[in-house]
């Protein structure tokens, strides 16, 4: 590892630690499981039904886009996430006992926050007057898994990078057909 990439270990470390840290409050422990649940997939498709069923001008599109997107985003995230293996921090440090139990073993890139990413981008693009709760509610998902000790900054950036980027793919392909 050259010096560059040893003081971005170091700086993303750090501020796990912070970030960890505060989350041993417990209130903040509550609000972050509370908040990283709302990232577990089944909203997503909850709200895309209620929409589709409820919205007449354009909720089947916005339905439909999302599936599209995330048919994308979901294989290259299990690629990545199976290429880096990179260690969650409760697995690599003995003084970190995470909050919740992650749902894999990996945790580069952030699967949480690639999907609140790809939900928040569709959901702005349809929906643009919601763009700023969109992606203020993917942020906090994002964040609470470092909170909750199982994820460290970058990894919630790389997961927002891949939701980004991959909804912005899918969305230009709808576009182009």
């Amino acid at each position: 590892m050259n010096a560059l990439q040893q003081r971005i270990v170091a700086f993303d470390v750090t501020l796990y630690y912070l970030c960890f840290g505060t989350c041993r409050l417990p209130l903040m422990s509550i609000i972050s499981r509370l908040i990283s649940k709302l990232g577990d997939g089944g909203l997503y498709l909850l709200i895309g039904l209620l929409v589709a069923g409820l919205e007449v001008d354009s909720g089947i599109d916005f339905l439909c886009a999302g599936l599209f997107v995330f048919a994308i985003e979901l294989p290259v995230y299990l690629f990545l996430k199976q290429t880096i293996k990179r260690d969650r921090p409760c697995d690599r440090f003995a003084d970190v006992i995470p909050q919740i139990i992650p749902s894999d073993k990996f945790s580069l890139p952030s699967g949480h926050a690639a999907a609140a990413f790809v939900f928040a981008t569709v959901l702005s693009y349809y929906y643009p007057a919601l763009i700023l709760p969109a992606y203020s509610v993917a942020t906090l998902i994002a964040l609470a898994r470092v909170f909750l000790g199982v994820h460290y900054p970058t990894d919630i950036l790389a997961g927002a990078a891949l939701g980004l980027i991959s909804s912005v793919i899918g969305l230009n392909l709808i576009e182009l057909f």
